[in-house]
């Protein structure tokens, strides 16, 4: 590879390992476990890195772009130490989302999309979570669901973030 090491080592042994889930000759079959551990070591997927596991996996750099475009688990500009999205489709807002959402906002002084000044915070709007029977539902960094989310235990979780 000609391009220079944008990942460590550590997150290279990790995509490898995704690569053998797949047949030899399909190893961009693993593009969305690298764009994973990519974002989990940088934090975000720039262009550049995007570049560098487009490369890795033997594939064009557009295909890699349409993959962290589609899906809301990728973060394509920097984001806050502490990602929240909130799930507000129907059956979380019929469940107090639509409320929890606004109130997280007023809290953080921030809409959907936006990060706090102070780069603690980034609230995202979330799709389904897959958890409807616990709404409202929020996922933390993209790794932690957070489930029956009122206001007060909004405001616990955010102050336990601060931390």
């Amino acid at each position: 590879m000609n391009a220079p090491m944008m990942l460590s080592p550590e997150s290279l042994a990790k995509i490898d390992k995704a690569i053998t889930k797949y047949p030899s000759n399909r190893r961009q079959s693993a593009v969305m476990a690298a764009l994973t551990v990519a974002q989990d070591e940088k934090g975000w997927l720039s262009t550049e890195t995007m570049d560098f596991v487009a490369q890795y996996l033997g594939m064009p750099p557009i295909a890699v772009y349409e993959a962290a475009a589609f899906y809301g688990m990728y973060n394509l500009q920097p984001v806050g130490r502490n990602k929240i999205t909130i799930c507000t489709n129907l059956p979380c807002a019929l469940s107090g989302a639509t409320g929890a959402a606004e109130h997280l906002k007023k809290k953080l002084g921030i809409g959907f999309n936006e990060t706090t000044p102070d780069g603690g915070f980034t609230l995202k709007e979330g799709e389904c979570l897959g958890a409807c029977g616990d709404a409202p539902v929020c996922l933390h960094n993209d790794k932690k669901m957070l489930s029956f989310m009122t206001p007060d235990k909004l405001d616990a979780l955010i102050e336990e973030l601060k931390k």
